[in-house]
């Protein structure tokens, strides 16, 4: 038999599947005892399964200016990441909190704006944030809701506490990697998914466009939706057509649609059809050449004239990016205490901010200790990983925070949490987080688990695709299911 976890090191950091080098988290037990009776013939042909069943439903994204080519399929190990229920619980309710606190506060920031004459936030925080529309100040959307899907990045400590890393408010992806990922796991483990009660997550396209459904204008009952995708070269367009096709709804590119009279409208073989809802996975500044850039040719010219009117809803609301801005983030505790007079359920990573002198002089003094990120970056760009990085390259960084203190931030060096991936022919921990997908609707509606990704390099703490990054299948446990 292989016995793939002989040398497996728990190493210094919360480990997901061991209590300790020799004792199994009692959720794992049937994981660890699966895998020891495995041969490595049957280990690599449920690989080769796993693989092939990725390739055949075209599981890919997309990694721009690689020499390698672009297009790549997504790495995914064949251990799961499993969730006790108790555990998920307590992640649910700090996310529901979380996506209410902030739809409060975008509401709040399009109209009174009483946190920031509260003092609460600094208001320059909010005016400076690359993605705040002040042209969109008093426009009411429809419901009140602007965050419909948010994309919240959680990560565990050396204790196993679960921090949030950030929001992303504007289009979040992955969902369809979490889809695809359990699809994969029936077909390479049946009879040990089996074994589990696990909580299902194919519903989540229905709760989707139960969502898009409910905020149609007027309250339409029975709403044309689309799905907007800036076409075949964005790097999620995979999942643009997973989940037009999931909710049998129509993919159109801006070229499909037209504005006409404060309406908007799809070519189709019949003509023109109107259209109440787009999901768009377009950033807002592509929208609407006549309104944001003028060269965007992927959005739709009178888009923003029909919204406006109130004839065309959009998911996420446009200004929504105020929210996921890194220096924003900081706030969030103080938002859920400001608005729903709470203390946070789940707690933010440590944060710095370089607007604020004491934080400044702090940053340029542990710019080696520290992580600094630039606050509209994604991806796992535009940021230092201080201990990791050359003393050129940490101060080249210190020169772009004392130049644009408001384009960063920085925060202290979590030990993220690790599990068992199979990497270099043997079993390794490597890093992991976890982005739960979090919908907004007449309820809020959270998919059991989300997409757990692992960075797969070695010592490395980015789990982004683009930099090396695979996934895992996450197991949200039934309640009283092996606690």
């Amino acid at each position: 038999m292989a016995n793939f976890f002989s040398d497996y090191q728990v190493g210094d950091f919360f480990d997901e599947m061991f209590a300790s080098p020799d004792t199994v988290r009692p959720h794992y037990s049937k994981i660890l005892a699966r895998f020891k009776e495995m041969e490595r013939e049957e280990f690599e042909r449920k690989r080769a399964l796993a693989a092939s069943t990725f390739l055949t439903q075209g599981v890919t994204f997309t990694v721009y200016n690689d020499e390698q080519g672009t297009e790549r399929i997504f790495p995914f190990d064949l251990v799961p990441r499993i969730i006790p229920a108790a555990e998920w619980e307590f992640v649910e309710r700090g996310l529901i909190q979380r996506i209410t606190a902030l739809n409060l506060f975008v509401h709040d920031i399009y109209h009174a704006q009483n946190i920031l004459r509260d003092g609460v936030i600094p208001k320059q925080i909010v005016w400076e944030a690359a993605h705040f529309r002040p042209e969109f100040m008093h426009f009411d959307v429809p419901r009140n809701i602007y965050i419909h899907i948010c994309g919240t990045d959680l990560v565990r400590d050396q204790d196993g506490t679960y921090l949030v890393m950030e929001d992303n408010a504007r289009c979040p992806s992955g969902v369809s990697y979490v889809i695809e990922s359990r699809q994969t796991m029936k077909r390479v483990f049946p009879t040990l998914l089996g074994q589990y009660r696990v909580r299902p997550v194919e519903n989540y396209t229905q709760e989707l466009l139960n969502v898009l459904r409910y905020i149609a204008p007027d309250g339409k009952g029975e709403p044309t939706v689309v799905l907007l995708t800036p076409g075949v070269y964005n790097s999620a367009y995979f999942e643009h057509a997973f989940l037009a096709r999931s909710m049998g709804i129509e993919l159109v590119e801006g070229r499909d649609l037209v504005a006409q009279n404060g309406k908007v409208f799809m070519r189709t073989t019949m003509g023109l059809k109107p259209v109440d809802v787009i999901y768009r996975r377009i950033n807002d500044d592509f929208l609407d050449p006549q309104v944001f850039r003028k060269e965007s040719s992927l959005g739709v010219p009178g888009l923003v004239e029909a919204y406006r009117d109130g004839n065309i809803s959009l998911a996420n609301s446009i200004g929504t990016g105020v929210a996921d801005d890194k220096a924003v983030y900081h706030f969030v505790p103080e938002m859920i205490r400001y608005y729903l007079s709470e203390d946070p359920i789940l707690p933010n990573v440590p944060t710095y901010l370089p607007t604020l002198k004491q934080d400044l002089s702090y940053i340029l003094e542990h710019v080696p200790e520290l992580v600094i990120k630039a606050v509209n970056e994604s991806g796992g760009y535009g940021m230092l990983i201080g201990p990791h990085a050359t003393k050129a390259e940490q101060e080249r960084f210190r020169e772009k925070v004392k130049k644009n203190p408001r384009n960063y931030i920085a925060q202290p060096v979590v030990p993220l949490s690790r599990a068992p991936a199979f990497c270099d022919e043997k079993m390794q921990g490597r890093h992991l987080d976890l982005r739960p997908f979090v919908l907004h609707g007449e309820k809020v509606t959270i998919v059991p688990g989300g997409l757990t990704r692992v960075a797969l390099r070695d010592g490395s703490l980015i789990v982004n695709s683009s930099q090396g990054g695979g996934s895992k299948d996450t197991w949200v446990l039934e309640d009283g299911v092996m606690e």
